[in-house]
């Protein structure tokens, strides 16, 4: 109806008067009064000044010249006219290239690779590890030494680690054979899992792991989260007790260590392993533990039954399974 107004009133006080008094706008007013076109939209005529198919073709063909491949259209159209040659403005330039997709670096150029999100599962212990290095402050500025760390990523047990002077491929190989022979790992059993430090990717830690039949798995460059309990356990480290702002000598901080992963194995007890500590679980003491502390709240509930508003409590248990990086769709497991 208001746009019925406007026709009727535009030929006698004009469209946009007409438009004001009844508050249309005059946009609307011209998209209703439009007639109803049918089928796809008619193709929009190429402009008059617009760039022949050829003319385009000889402009993106000057820009990849080794000459120019590495100049911004800008210096290009200003060298060009320095020579007295006109081809386009800047911004019709920049118009091939983007209708080009090469409005970047133009001179082929390496990329990395599009790297997969680590997706690794652990439904017990020494299936699954996680190492890492970390610096420890020394006795001046500008000086530290290395803490390497290996994790086993189900029960969060420490099942070794080291402090150096410097990181090195051969020292993490010395301690990664070490640590599997500890433990017992057989062929095709483990997973390793760690950033992409220059140690963490180096052939001789490759070709061990390889000699060993145990897996690698590395982070996404950049992505923290992607090895996630490593990251928390020298967060553990230090933000504990009495860890110092800088350690006086390699010796003092291998002390503190040892002192520290002791305590951190056996009596820390851990949030995300129910709060049992990281040997227990590791060593399959866990089970029981778990009935000892049922049959305590069980005792409890029966001696004073109207304390308990939820019923009879069930203590929390071991998880049964641990991600790094749980998959966004979950496959079901047979």
């Amino acid at each position: 109806m208001i746009a019925t107004g406007v026709t009727e009133l535009a030929p006698l006080v004009g469209t946009r008067a007409a438009c004001t008094a009844l508050a249309v706008s005059r946009a609307t007013h011209y998209r209703r009064s439009a007639p109803r076109r049918h089928g796809p939209p008619a193709p929009r005529p190429s402009p008059a000044r617009a760039l022949a198919v050829e003319e385009r073709a000889t402009i993106l063909k000057v820009l990849h010249s080794d000459r120019f491949v590495d100049a911004a259209p800008g210096a290009v159209v200003a060298a060009l006219l320095d020579e007295g040659t006109y081809l386009a403005s800047e911004r019709t330039l920049y118009r091939i290239l983007s209708s080009a997709s090469e409005v970047r670096e133009r001179r082929s150029q390496l990329r990395h690779p599009a790297y997969a999100r680590p997706e690794l599962l652990a439904t017990g212990p020494n299936e699954l590890w996680s190492w890492d290095i970390t610096k420890l402050k020394g006795p001046a500025k500008w000086t530290y030494f290395q803490l390497y760390v290996i994790l086993d990523v189900f029960s969060r047990y420490v099942p070794g680690w080291m402090v150096a002077h410097r990181e090195s491929a051969v020292l993490a190989e010395r301690l990664l054979e070490a640590t599997a022979v500890k433990q017992g790992i057989t062929r095709d059993r483990l997973t390793i899992h760690a950033d992409r430090g220059s140690s963490m990717t180096s052939r001789p830690v490759a070709l061990l792991l390889a000699d060993l039949g145990i897996a690698k798995s590395h982070s996404r460059p950049h992505v923290s989260n992607d090895n996630p309990y490593s990251e928390a356990g020298f967060k553990t480290l230090k933000y504990r007790p009495g860890f110092p702002e800088r350690f006086g000598s390699i010796e003092d901080a291998r002390a503190f260590c040892a002192d520290f992963f002791a305590w951190y194995n056996t009596e820390h007890r851990h949030s995300g392993i129910a709060m049992f500590t990281p040997a227990d679980v590791h060593h399959g003491l866990a089970s029981e533990l778990l009935d000892v502390r049922a049959g305590v709240l069980a005792g409890a509930y029966a001696a004073h039954p109207e304390r308990f508003v939820h019923g009879l409590p069930t203590p929390r248990p071991v998880p049964a399974e641990v991600w790094i990086n749980r998959p966004l769709t979950e496959v079901p497991r047979a």
